[in-house]
């Protein structure tokens, strides 16, 4: 029989699916009964009491300062993007009609293998917000998250768990054929989706005569992102063994942001809803963090194709330290299946909780499982043509 953990984090992901507008509330009630249960009962997984709660918290604070300030720094660095008037003016380059949406999905992918997929995400959702007049099918924001991570999963700094198979040695090019599966899911997805998004809310086809460019926020989007993936490229180049040790991305974007005060103030009405939502998504992770798991099962492709549906509702880092320690994998197929299963609820990645800041409709799963239903048939074609192509190719 399972731990009773499981049995709390199960309900409290029922809880969150079923009443996505408490998801707050529920996710924190679910975290402080984890931590009862094993406070009284049981122990956290670094030992017993008071100590151990306080040793599992020095590992892991990392991850989630970094996710709050990734979460909260991104949706304004979007929200000064959207208001820069880049995004009305795009549909002067992009075609207009589904080929336009689709290449929206393509743009968001290639941000992600250079940079954070919440930034990515973000992006991408905010160009949407104006090309289609606000009027964005839940399916088509799901198409966005899946874009996103799919583009991160072949990327040693496109995501985190790439980050992590890095840093505890595993070469840039044994994750990388995980763009073989990505791809594909991008085109299974991707097309359906800009074609029914294209009938649900039609491209714009030409933008307004007066748009104006806002070039200072432009530059500021463009600082944020470029002290992000510098810093991001360093730490991970030079630095490797500190990436664990402090929340680097996250205080420079925080950073970044504060040093363009003065030139181009950000829209602080993003904060309240950023905030909740890193909140939100911080209590999943610090939940999945403390469940029991001593081992994953014997490292197969079977195994690799189950945890992408895994990670879509408990957190794919966990899950990748413990293959990491495991071993025996084909880091590719791997990385492509915990990168992009999240993208199968809307709580199941942190791009996914990102964008739900920016459409709050997203945050109902019934409507993300209906509308959103190509993301796992992708997520299963696109691993079924990485192990047709390449095989599974475990290290050695």
């Amino acid at each position: 029989m399972p731990p009773i953990e499981f049995l709390f984090f199960g309900l409290t992901l029922l809880g969150v699916a079923v009443f996505h507008r408490y998801s707050l509330p529920i996710a924190a009630c679910g975290l402080a009964v984890v931590i009862a249960y094993q406070w009284s009962f049981t122990q956290f997984p670094a030992g017993a009491g008071w100590a151990g709660l306080v040793l599992h918290a020095s590992r892991e604070w990392v991850i989630l300062t970094n996710l709050l300030l990734l979460l909260v720094g991104f949706a304004l660095v979007s929200r000064h993007f959207e208001d820069s008037g880049i995004p009305a003016e795009l549909p002067r380059y992009l075609p207009d009609d589904w080929t336009g949406a689709f290449a929206l999905l393509g743009l968001v992918f290639v941000m992600s293998v250079f940079l954070d997929n919440i930034a990515a995400a973000l992006i991408g959702g905010a160009m949407a917000h104006t090309l289609f007049r606000a009027r964005v099918s839940i399916g088509y924001i799901a198409a966005i998250v899946a874009a996103s991570n799919a583009g991160g999963s072949g990327s040693v700094i496109g995501d985190t768990t790439t980050t992590m198979m890095w840093i505890s040695g595993v070469a840039p090019g044994e994750v990388a054929h995980a763009y073989v599966a990505a791809v594909a899911a991008l085109f299974v997805f991707g097309i359906a989706e800009s074609r029914r998004q294209q009938r649900f809310s039609p491209i714009i086809k030409d933008p307004e005569s007066s748009v104006r460019i806002d070039w200072v926020r432009v530059l500021v989007v463009v600082w944020v992102l470029t002290c992000a993936v510098t810093v991001n490229v360093f730490v991970n180049l030079r630095l490797p063994d500190l990436a664990e040790d402090f929340p680097f991305i996250g205080v420079t974007v925080a950073i970044a942001l504060l040093l363009t005060i003065g030139i181009r103030a950000p829209d602080w009405r993003v904060l309240p809803g950023a905030f909740k939502g890193s909140m939100f998504l911080l209590c999943l992770v610090a939940s999945a963090s403390l469940m029991p798991v001593a081992s994953l099962p014997r490292a197969s492709w079977q195994t690799a194709l189950a945890l992408g549906f895994v990670s879509a509702g408990f957190d794919n880092i966990p899950l990748t330290a413990m293959a990491l320690k495991q071993g025996g994998y084909d880091w590719g197929v791997l990385a492509y299946a915990v990168g992009f299963g999240g993208s199968m609820l809307w709580f199941g990645s942190s791009a996914g909780v990102a964008i739900s800041a920016i459409y709050p409709e997203a945050r109902s799963t019934g409507r993300w499982l209906r509308e959103g239903w190509l993301i796992p048939v992708a997520y299963v074609a696109g691993f079924a043509l990485l192990l047709v192509t390449l095989g599974w190719r475990p290290a050695s």
